[in-house]
């Protein structure tokens, strides 16, 4: 008989709250990590504070906590949320210093929102991609100059450090912890029962877990899909993204047919027309989306869209902006591009 999902050990998260905590940040993440023990021998959520008392969150709540950093053991994962208030203010040298005894102990570490200052601060960042609330994210640049900052991302992951641009944004990274600690079959559960997308539409280049098609399997095929989303307008080629993963060109495109059932070439444009098509979701202009997605020009963009759904961009863009209702016809289309 196989164990019952009670009787399996649990992935312990730490949550590292204090005084001014926005809420969001970290009760969005810890409801995923919750609802994923429905299916799965999942998680056991933690409640820390940088002194073991409890905090008063930004909308003036009294969250109490489990112990102090110094006391929390081991974990599997720990994030770090934001606040409302400026990092030189929620920043504080005792919450750096339970962040750094937290960060010794634990497999891997997020931050929510202006959480990344917290992992800037400690140095934990410097040589590495990450991300921030877009209102932060100059400031994170300037501050950080070592640190590569993706400001239209809504999640980086950088090895065994990952960021997120805050409140929304941390249960996309949630999920997307969720699939790799499960795979996407059960990120794709927990999604379906808080009732938000693991897919997520707008002006953001990085998506969380994919809701639909495969998804990678090994580490090698993730890193170069993490690198295509990151930045789909560069000019990649089957070389550069080859010389990325320190194999060879015909080697890759093996494994990408192997795992994503596309060519790496195939997938970059794959991954460019669903941004093109959530900018144009998200109300931007057709010049504007060709760019942003890596087209190079309208009429580019006009070719890939009348290839592919046989309308242009702009028929598109007027017939799905709205909320009306859809048409069998119009079905059909969104079929085409999920």
């Amino acid at each position: 008989m196989s164990p019952k999902i009670s009787d399996m050990p649990r992935r312990r998260v730490g949550i590292l709250v204090f005084d001014g905590v926005k809420m969001l940040d970290f009760v969005g993440p810890a409801e995923v990590f919750v609802e994923a023990n429905q299916a799965v021998a999942g998680y056991e959520v933690v409640l820390i504070s940088a002194d073991g008392r409890d905090v008063q969150t930004s909308i003036g709540a009294r969250i109490e906590v489990s112990c102090a950093a110094v006391d929390a053991g081991r974990f599997d994962t720990i994030v770090i949320p934001g606040s409302e208030l400026p990092p030189a203010k929620f920043v504080t040298p005792e919450l750096l210093e339970a962040a750094r005894h937290l960060s010794w102990n634990t497999r891997r570490i997020a931050s929510i929102c202006a959480g990344a200052f917290v992992l800037a601060d400690l140095g934990l960042l410097d040589g590495r991609r990450a991300t921030t609330h877009w209102k932060f994210t100059a400031d994170l640049a300037r501050r950080y100059p070592a640190i590569s900052v993706e400001p239209d991302a809504i999640f980086v992951r950088d090895g065994n450090l990952y960021s997120s641009a805050g409140v929304a944004a941390g249960v996309d990274l949630a999920l997307a912890l969720v699939e790799e600690d499960h795979g996407p079959d059960i990120a794709r559960r927990v999604a379906q029962l808080l009732v938000v997308y693991m897919q997520r539409s707008g002006g953001q280049s990085q998506f969380s877990a994919s809701l639909s098609g495969p998804v990678p399997r090994s580490p090698l095929v993730r890193s170069v899909v993490d690198l295509i989303c990151a930045d789909p307008a560069f000019p990649h080629t089957v070389q550069s993204l080859a010389e990325h993963a320190r194999v060879s060109a015909r080697h890759l495109t093996r494994l990408f047919r192997s795992e994503l059932e596309r060519s790496p070439v195939e997938y970059v444009a794959f991954i460019r027309f669903g941004l093109a098509r959530d900018l144009l979701h998200a109300g931007r202009s057709v010049t504007e989306v060709a760019m942003t997605a890596g087209y190079g020009s309208s009429e580019a963009l006009r070719r890939a869209f009348v290839a592919r759904l046989g309308i242009s961009p702009r028929k598109y863009q007027q017939r799905f902006r709205s909320t009306g209702s859809i048409t069998g016809a119009d079905s059909e289309i969104l079929e085409a591009v999920s």
